[in-house]
């Protein structure tokens, strides 16, 4: 029977956990903190299993929520994102692209991921960060605005 309870669980896991986590590698530039906040996630959901209606919202909303609260511990400590050497860096170029996500708001980063690695609507990431549809638009078209800034400034 404890398998049948962790079943939604497990399909949850398979059906969202690579895209997860590439979100939160995306968004906190840090695959310790992103493999952290996705297992919390998962963790979190098992042991609310009554509460939660829609498994992959709620896995995702805590484990963003999760990855922005560390990353909030990390700046009050003093703590730097640990990032890729330069010589791992030169062989990903996402690198400038998560270098640059890390200028703009929380939740325009959010709603970026979430949109471009994640692969969601706005009304899908609505859900997933509890908030409305219409302020994820605001929030996309905001983030795309300042990343095209930030980008082309640093091509010159």
């Amino acid at each position: 029977m404890e398998s049948d309870r962790l079943t939604p669980f497990a399909d949850a896991f398979e059906r969202t956990h690579g895209r997860l986590w590439r979100a939160l590698l995306a968004y906190t530039g840090d695959g310790d903190v992103a493999s952290d906040a996705a297992a919390e996630a998962y963790a979190q959901a098992v042991r609310r299993e009554v509460e939660i209606v829609d498994v992959d919202a709620w896995v995702w909303r805590s484990a963003f929520r999760i990855a922005a609260g560390e990353l909030g511990r990390r700046r009050d400590d003093g703590v730097h994102v640990t990032v890729p050497d330069a010589a791992e860096r030169d062989r990903e170029p996402a690198w400038d692209l998560i270098d640059a996500l890390g200028e703009v708001t929380d939740r325009q980063r959010q709603a970026l991921v979430l949109r471009y690695v994640g692969g969601y609507s706005a009304p899908e990431i609505a859900r997933r960060l509890d908030t409305t549809a219409g302020s994820i638009r605001v929030s996309l078209l905001r983030g795309r605005r300042a990343l095209r800034t930030i980008l082309e400034d640093s091509d010159d």
